[in-house]
């Protein structure tokens, strides 16, 4: 195959995914898409302010009445309260006290050497499990997976002989495909959570839901899916790779795959003691039944137990420490200004989820205190119950309509932001936890995070492929990783299905079923 026909994918499909590129491209920001929506929302609910409904709030057990956004109490409410709306935004301290804390373990260097040395222990058969387990835990690092476990995938393929793009689409299979799967909880949980829960108290205002709700579920989730990219990839991607893709190992200008230094061996190994001494030191307090960390009734799992209420600032925690003890011991860290430069790099690439936070808390309020959300979630809960469709169909349903949602709107927390306030509450009129809506979205945002042009890492993943064989191009990647794609799509929604079936917990204090 030539450099040019590997430009784009073949035939149909190529012309239907140049199709979704052109109509993504044409999408406005987040940002913007949460104004625009803000403002839709004001509109209407100015048109049906006036318009009495049959459909009864489950909240008031009266009928739902919308609520005027342009009047002029709402807009005064609206500007007065517009700096709170903000600060109050649960996702927004949740994302930046997380990601403080991971910033410091990977500026450090820490996460980097722990990632290299996972993968240079792994035994030659293992290698493709090893790079997908390794893209997947790679999440509580957020971008750590993107700009160094896939490059650092295909050097590895490369230096034993396989095809480097093999390892870079497992790795990028593992860590996007699998964006919503971990042992670890990561700060997606909380993030994820904050949202469903806003979502769910649109129908039920003292309605909670744990932060780990979806942990059982995630972590299960990595045995499907690194079974099913381990297969993929040395069965049917790898061999037509060789035969289409073929690497000139002599043209290929790649130094050497830097080793780990000793220095930063030693200073790994006493930066994980010393996190796990943290870890099995704190969990130690939560063993007496008096233990301040547990609510009053003894319980360490519900959410008013203080040790569910910090679960982000034990993150933070547990990545800081070892992140100093690393960066100082090996020389990254010299000063405490090197420390909190660290931090501020970290939330300097925070800047557009800030921004784009603002917007979508005041998007979430508008649509709150409209009572669309609640509208749209009993009309349509209405019209699901007269479909008389299984739950299983229904929640399905949901995965697919998330996954093609995800070609447009790839920013998980933005994607949930606007699905989840008509998804959740419509799902709990049919009985649905938030907690099993949840699982169901997490398995369609993830499925097709690696076939849209439209997420941020995706070209990268291009310069990536393009170090190895020239004239690789955006429609080469997505005709790769679209087996992944759909693979991961209905595996994992099977994979769900069957969870559910046999009853095994979603997570701390979660529930398939609401009411």
């Amino acid at each position: 195959m030539t450099s040019e026909s590997t430009e784009k994918a073949p035939g149909f499909l190529g012309r239907a995914l140049d199709g979704i590129e052109r109509v993504g491209n044409k999408l406005p920001d987040p940002a913007m898409l949460f104004l625009i929506l803000m403002f839709a929302v004001w509109a209407i609910s100015a048109l049906l302010s006036g318009v009495n409904f049959e459909a009864i709030d489950p909240r008031t057990d009266s009928p739902i009445v919308v609520n005027n956004l342009l009047s002029a109490e709402a807009l005064t409410h609206f500007l007065t309260s517009m700096v709170t709306t903000f600060t109050a935004f649960a996702p927004l301290g949740v994302v930046l006290v997380a990601m403080l804390g991971v910033g410091v373990a990977e500026q450090s260097g820490f996460i980097n050497t722990a990632l290299k040395q996972m993968l240079k222990i792994t035994p030659a058969k293992f290698l493709t499990p090893a790079v997908v387990l390794v893209g997947i835990i790679s999440h509580t690092a957020t971008d750590a997976g993107y700009v160094v476990v896939i490059p650092l995938a295909g050097v590895i393929f490369f230096t034993v002989g396989r095809h480097p793009l093999a390892g870079i689409a497992a790795a990028f299979a593992g860590v996007s495909g699998g964006f919503c799967a971990n042992f670890i909880p990561s700060g997606i949980d909380p993030l994820l959570q904050s949202f469903t829960q806003s979502a769910a108290q649109i129908v039920d205002p003292d309605i909670q839901v744990n932060p780990l709700n979806n942990w059982f579920f995630a972590a299960s989730s990595c045995i499907p899916i690194t079974l099913t990219i381990w297969y993929l990839t040395d069965k049917i991607l790898e061999p037509r790779l060789n035969r289409s893709h073929k690497v000139k190992r002599e043209e290929v200008d790649l130094p050497a795959m830097e080793e780990v230094t000793s220095k930063e061996i030693n200073a790994f190994r006493v930066a994980s003691a010393v996190m796990l001494a943290a870890i099995v030191g704190f969990f130690s307090l939560t063993i007496p039944e008096t233990s301040t960390l547990r609510d009053a009734s003894g319980s360490l799992t519900s959410f008013s137990a203080p040790l569910m209420q910090s679960i982000v600032p034990l993150i933070f925690i547990f990545f800081v420490l070892p992140g100093l003890v690393y960066g100082f011991m090996t020389g990254t860290f010299k000063s405490s200004a090197d420390v909190v430069q660290a931090m501020s790099k970290s939330m300097s690439g925070m800047a557009h989820y800030i921004v784009m936070a603002f917007f979508c808390a005041q998007f979430v309020a508008a649509f709150s205190a409209s009572n669309l959300g609640a509208l749209i979630a009993v009309e349509g809960a209405g019209g699901l119950k007269a479909m008389n469709l299984p739950a299983e169909v229904t929640v399905i349903g949901m995965v697919i309509l998330v996954g093609f949602v995800n070609l447009f709107v790839g920013s998980s927390s933005a994607k949930w932001a606007l699905i989840g306030p008509v998804l959740v509450p419509m799902l709990m009129q049919l009985n649905i936890s938030p907690d099993l809506s949840q699982a169901a979205y997490r398995v369609g945002d993830s499925s097709s995070n690696i076939i849209t042009p439209l997420m941020p890492y995706f070209p990268l993943v291009v310069v990536y492929c393009q170090r190895y064989v020239k004239g690789i191009g955006i429609g080469t990647l997505i005709s790769m990783m679209l087996p992944f794609s759909l693979a991961l799509l209905s595996i994992w929604s099977a994979w769900l299905l069957i969870y559910w079936s046999i009853g095994f917990p979603l997570g701390l204090g979660a529930s398939y079923t609401y009411g």
